[in-house]
């Protein structure tokens, strides 16, 4: 994780009041710099990484050239590498806000500020964007949508509310959640285990309703004829991460990743 070139001009300048806009991408040249461009013009008050995932195209270059800094894996991690780096960036540069956005165009950036409000209002560590919580009509694929309602009975048992949306990666987290993410975050699929990790830790977490699309350019690394084999994997990252020890705060504590060492 530590293998990284960064390519920023602030990455040391404290900026605790400030939100940064976290985009994991993966060949995603053909969209990198619409996602880098509408979050800039939405939300002009988030500054945007991409964490280029050991991509083999273009995509840091197009990223830079739309203005975002730009973190390059040497090779590909997963999103939950990504995501990791993007989080360890938040907290050494002091962000007090972080929202992962997709970089290949599935999220929309002007759905930000509802995630931002929703925060602001229930005073939760992480507010979700779920496709199903209201009719957005967002349609994924019949093995999709089962393995999805499955998590989602799961986890809605396990943290005692309802989750509607348990594969949802577009998430905004306050500060303490940067730290917890940045000290410990799943690699595989990592959005399912991610919630059980909220939920371990006694943070607090809101699903808000938001629009989806479908992606702009390219494929998802998961295909229909590899959800049962996903689903499976995330079931045993539920089972693993139910038993799986992990420090604790104490109630009104920040999460304990400060005295981590390489953070």
């Amino acid at each position: 994780m530590d293998a990284v070139q960064v390519h920023s001009n602030l990455i040391d300048e404290p900026r605790i009041s400030r939100k940064l806009a976290i985009v994991p991408a993966y060949n995603e040249e053909g969209t990198i710099q619409w996602v880098v461009r509408s979050i800039r013009s939405q939300c002009p008050d988030f500054d945007v990484l991409v964490v280029d995932d050991g991509s083999t195209d273009a995509t840091a270059r197009h990223a830079a050239e739309a203005g975002a800094d730009v973190i390059v894996h040497p090779f590909n991690l997963g999103i939950g590498g990504a995501m990791q780096s993007g989080f360890r960036h938040a907290f050494r540069c002091g962000y007090g806000t972080a929202v992962q956005v997709d970089g290949d165009g599935q999220h929309d950036p002007e759905e930000i500020l509802n995630l931002v409000a929703a925060m602001a209002s229930n005073g939760v560590d992480m507010a979700a964007g779920s496709r199903f919580l209201e009719d957005s009509g967002y349609r994924a694929p019949l093995g999709r949508r089962i393995g999805i309602r499955l998590f989602s009975v799961v986890l809605s048992a396990i943290c005692g509310q309802r989750i509607t949306d348990p594969t949802s990666g577009f998430r905004l987290c306050n500060r303490r959640a940067i730290e917890l993410f940045a000290r410990d975050y799943p690699h595989d699929y990592p959005e399912v285990e991610a919630i059980l990790m909220v939920h371990a830790h006694r943070l607090r977490m809101k699903e808000v309703p938001v629009r989806m699309h479908p992606r702009r350019d390219g494929r998802s690394s998961i295909t229909s004829g590899e959800s049962i084999y996903y689903m499976i994997k995330v079931f045993l990252a539920i089972i693993v991460g139910l038993f799986r020890r992990r420090p604790v705060p104490e109630a009104g504590a920040e999460a304990p990743v400060t005295a981590e060492r390489g953070i």
